[in-house]
């Protein structure tokens, strides 16, 4: 699973921090930021996931990465990636 944070739609609701705040650390404003690489572990998964579906503003998104192994597909059957 790969996943995008657009920091530009975030509005600091910091529910993505609740559900993942190893992936979503807030900055000094309240506004989430990514940490580390895009490229979720299964185990994380379904944390991500529950982050993605959460966030009122849809500030995380799911991308397809075709060139790592393991990737799966997110709620609407697309692969899920992160910029």
């Amino acid at each position: 699973m790969k996943i995008k944070l657009d920091r530009t739609l975030c509005a600091g609701f910091g529910i993505c921090a609740k559900h993942a705040p190893e992936h979503f650390p807030l900055d000094d404003w309240g506004y989430a930021s990514l940490a580390g690489a895009p490229v979720i572990a299964p185990t994380d998964q379904p944390a991500i996931t529950r982050a993605l579906l959460d966030c009122p503003v849809h500030a995380i998104t799911t991308v397809p990465d075709r060139g790592h192994p393991g990737v799966t597909s997110g709620p609407s059957g697309a692969d899920i990636i992160q910029q």
